[in-house]
């Protein structure tokens, strides 16, 4: 976004015409057509972006399980059957809206098919989750509740299978252990009780292919339901950086402003040279001592800088370095070189700190890379009791002041 952005200005300072047309015989044919620059408003939605070593986390929990297979007694109606179930999990975030784990189940299964019947099983599952919340009503690390759909592929294991009505075969043997493909679905209830640990509620079901209990009967589908709690442990917290890629506008539109702003005097120059050339032959020169005024315009005078950053970026060091040719050009020139931070993140103190250190880099590039006098610069942090601009994230921000 920020190579597009500089591109795009780039192109409006080379739209600026750099050499006048004249004529000496027609002075009144010169003449330039002012066309304004302007930056249409847009709406941007925030970008967030995290490293393959932030957001993962580990899950551990246990809860009920209850089978829904061949279920069918001779003399009484069948019953459904509760068993513990144990789970293990290890996963991460992606992004704010999708993550993925690896859930590992297990336990014993009970039934009722011509007698009590009993198996173990433990399975694996590929989960792909959604955070419904922050899609829903926005991107908010510190909420404290969220609804977690997901889906899932895995694979099972069913051994010790113990039932009267087993009829899969292995050879001319029963078989009494199984291996299935479930396909899972479900969805999961967090709570959040500080940064690096959840509460969680999850209920799930998982489908696999009628043999999963040994026996081939009734419906295709057996199905196994699951019901969970446990801790989330995010591992390093919950970080994802957030990103407008609209930050930006408001230089371009400073940008567009100087450019207009330069197109307009040049065309004044056009015309006088017009006037100038009609007046030829000119006399004789006459020496003149130009003194350059302290108070001349200044190029553009801020420094962008990141979230929680004091660097200076390639893109904001040009305007260090057009400041540093300002003052060369203007000798008799001091400045206040003015840190701010925004008040939307971190405290008042860090921000002090914060704003001073950014406005120190830009002190340290003028004197020590480009040879400006320690003397001609003051430094000053605000930190974010002051926010020189109404759209917070614009008041990262070094503006320079002519004294």
């Amino acid at each position: 976004m920020k190579r597009t952005q500089l591109i795009l200005a780039l192109g409006l300072v080379l739209a600026v015409p750099m050499s006048a047309q004249t004529n000496e015989t027609e002075p009144e044919s010169v003449g330039v057509k002012i066309t304004e620059v302007t930056i249409a408003e847009v709406s941007c939605k925030p970008l967030y972006s995290t490293t393959w070593s932030d957001n993962w986390f580990i899950q551990l929990g246990a809860g009920m399980n209850m089978p829904f297979v061949e279920n069918y007694m001779p003399n009484r109606e069948a019953k459904r059957q509760i068993t513990l179930a144990m789970n293990v999990g290890v996963g991460r975030w992606f992004s704010p809206y999708m993550g993925f784990r690896f859930s590992a189940l297990g336990g014993s299964l009970h039934w009722e098919n011509g007698n009590f019947s009993k198996a173990r099983y433990a399975n694996l599952n590929l989960d792909f989750m959604w955070d419904m919340m922050n899609s829903v009503a926005g991107v908010n690390p510190g909420r404290v509740f969220s609804i977690n759909p997901f889906v899932g592929l895995g694979g099972a294991y069913t051994w010790d299978i113990e039932s009267k009505r087993a009829n899969v075969y292995s050879g001319d043997k029963i078989r009494t252990d199984m291996w299935t493909m479930p396909v899972s679905a479900g969805i999961q209830f967090r709570f959040r009780t500080g940064r690096y640990v959840d509460i969680f509620l999850e209920a799930r079901s998982q489908f696999y292919a009628d043999v999963f209990n040994g026996t081939v009967g009734g419906k295709p589908i057996d199905i196994d339901f699951t019901a969970l709690g446990g801790l989330s442990f995010n591992i390093g917290g919950v970080n994802f950086t957030k990103t407008d890629p609209c930050e930006y506008l408001g230089y371009m539109q400073n940008l567009n402003d100087q450019v207009n702003s330069l197109r307009s005097k040049l065309a004044k120059v056009n015309n006088e040279l017009a006037v100038a050339n009609a007046q030829l032959p000119c006399p004789d020169p006459v020496e003149q001592v130009t003194v350059m005024e302290v108070n001349s315009p200044t190029p553009l005078a801020t420094v962008r800088f990141m979230l929680n950053s004091a660097k200076i970026t390639d893109e904001q060091m040009v305007n260090v370095y057009n400041m540093s040719q300002w003052l060369q050009a203007n000798p008799l020139a001091t400045i206040t070189i003015c840190g701010y931070a925004d008040d939307e993140t971190g405290s008042a103190d860090y921000n002090m700190k914060l704003s001073e250190e950014r406005a120190q880099a830009v002190y340290d590039v003028l004197v020590n890379e480009y040879g400006i006098d320690a003397n001609r610069l003051t430094v000053v942090a605000f930190g974010s009791e002051t926010q020189p601009y109404d759209t917070n994230n614009w008041n990262r921000i070094v503006i320079f002041q002519n004294n």
